[in-house]
């Protein structure tokens, strides 16, 4: 059957793989990877036999991966932290890049060239692996997490340059002409996809969507992903991120939450595929016969990118916990540094003992980036303890006690706030909405989802008297709800209810009181009325 064979036995491995990783819970991905290690080319048992086949598929993978995060991602709420991404992501590109570049030379005995190549790839962090993994916690609407997201855009998108620059790292006399015709070339591919996005594609794609075929505009929201990523390899630059960029474009249109919904099956499915294939190109045997100079690679890369990233977003006003949660979110080596390691070899600027070191370090950086990032919490408080820090508010962490949390800032939830207020109560505010959230003034408050238990431990519900929930929202309502009990078992939850059932359903989950505004309201009125 040839690749189709290879294809069935990735899925089934990175089904077992998934199971594993659910079983033990761990991210999915590690799973994933742990899959493609055990049938690569150089493990025993089943193995895939097209090998350079599947790692092709799985640049189409990886293209459409980035189109799904292109999608997700929204200037609009890139707003609040476009000062530390447009300064702050610059800044650790060249302070990860110049710091890894040096030590090579002088350890590693790596050529000057090498060395910037090695310096690159470190100092990009993998927006998959962050955006997976923020998803599977809940973060992804802290003010946090999109710091990270800021830093990611912008790394990303610097790969640009790098694919122009490095290759003409070997003929430093004449790369001058060379350098500026690729920066040429990638500013008027970019300048022509942002125009195709923002003014033709929305057209075409209201035309489609006209016809009530959810499939045709699925095929065509797919067509304008990989479209737009083999524009971008005809023009010398990447195919996946010219996918990515397609996916920003459209982020900004009418169409990116269709777009995105309809394609969130075909980005689990391939990226299962990428992550086995970075599993596949794992090399056990290179790592037992280097193993303590990899561990001793990894280490320190993971904890100088850490230093790093996070003393950087403490630079620019950030401030508790935000450091550390950007810090070791953003450690690890991300998926452009194949397309540069590829690059590199292909171009003769990377030995091949280079290049499996990059390829190593990247894999296993990528592997405990999960467990580091849920680590985060931990170690900045623990650090926050054993130097005594002043905690300054900030919009991710909090200090309050015995105090009281309204989630959502509508209209309930402001009425909510200022009743307690006038009586003298603390209130900590959680509110997902960042349009809502930058109205609130004065009042500690979060900008996240309150189902997730990050987000609740952020909000001290272990310090806690009353959780207010006011979302419109039956399964969010629901979801907080659980979460609160299980993080503190005896807090006074006080529920908005939909309709009557909700309010039933909501009092036998154990909710302590259940409001419905709509017929409240109308008792309230109707008192109103007879009242003499």
């Amino acid at each position: 059957m040839g690749i189709a064979a290879d294809f069935v036995l990735i899925i089934l491995a990175g089904l077992l793989g998934g199971i594993l990783a659910q079983y033990l819970r761990l991210p999915l991905l590690l799973g994933y990877v742990a899959a493609g290690v055990l049938v690569g080319p150089h493990t025993a048992g089943p193995t895939v036999v097209q090998v350079r086949d599947i790692e092709l598929l799985a640049e189409i993978g990886v293209a459409l991966l980035l189109f799904s995060l292109g999608l997700e991602i929204s200037f609009r709420d890139l707003g609040p932290v476009k000062r530390v991404a447009l300064l702050g992501g610059p800044l650790q590109i060249v302070l990860v890049g110049g710091i890894t570049a040096a030590a090579p030379q002088a350890w590693l005995g790596m050529t000057g060239v090498e060395a910037a190549w090695l310096g690159a790839m470190v100092s990009l962090s993998s927006t998959m692996v962050v955006l997976k993994t923020l998803s599977a916690t809940g973060m992804t609407a802290t003010l946090a997490s999109r710091v990270m997201v800021g830093l990611l855009v912008v790394q990303d998108l610097a790969v640009i340059p790098m694919l122009a620059v490095l290759p003409q790292l070997n003929d430093l006399e004449n790369a001058g002409p060379k350098v500026a015709k690729a920066v040429l070339v990638a500013a008027v591919v970019l300048a022509g996809t942002y125009v195709v996005g923002t003014r033709v594609l929305p057209v075409a794609l209201k035309w489609v969507i006209s016809w009530g075929s959810r499939e045709l505009f699925l095929v065509s929201v797919v067509a304008v992903g990989i479209g737009v990523g083999y524009a971008m390899h005809a023009a010398g630059l990447s195919f996946a991120l010219g996918a990515f960029v397609a996916g920003i474009i459209l982020s900004e249109s009418e169409f990116s939450h269709q777009a995105l919904s309809d394609v969130v099956p075909l980005r689990d499915v391939f990226g299962l595929l990428f992550f086995v294939s970075v599993g596949m190109l794992f090399d056990p045997g290179y790592l037992v016969a280097n193993a303590g100079r990899i561990v001793i690679v990894v280490v320190l890369i993971l904890v100088m990118k850490a230093v790093v990233i996070g003393g950087s977003t403490w630079l620019f006003g950030y401030v508790n916990l935000a450091p550390w949660i950007v810090g070791m979110g953003l450690s690890q080596i991300g998926e452009f540094s194949f397309v540069l390691a590829r690059a590199g070899l292909s171009s003769g600027s990377l030995s091949k003992g280079t290049y499996d070191l990059a390829l190593t370090a990247t894999v296993l950086t990528m592997a405990v980036s999960p467990i580091l990032a849920g680590l985060a919490p931990k170690v900045g408080n623990w650090a926050r303890r054993r130097v005594a820090a002043k905690v300054v508010a900030d919009p991710y962490c909090v200090m309050a006690e015995n105090h009281v949390i309204v989630a959502g800032y509508g209209r309930s939830g402001r009425g909510a706030v200022e009743e307690l207020i006038a009586r003298g109560e603390a209130v900590v505010i959680v509110e997902g909405d960042y349009v809502r959230f930058a109205d609130v003034k004065g009042v500690d408050s979060i900008l996240g989802d309150v189902t997730s238990a990050e987000i609740q431990h952020a909000a001290r519900i272990e310090k806690a008297k009353a959780l207010i929930l006011t979302m419109p929202n039956e399964t969010g309502v629901e979801r907080a709800m659980e979460q609160a009990r299980r993080l503190r078992p005896g807090v006074k939850v006080v529920a908005r209810a939909v309709n009557a059932v909700h309010a039933e359903k909501l009092m036998a989950m154990g909710a302590d009181a259940v409001i419905q505004p709509e017929r409240e309201g109308g008792v309230a009125l109707a008192r109103a009325a007879i009242t003499s």
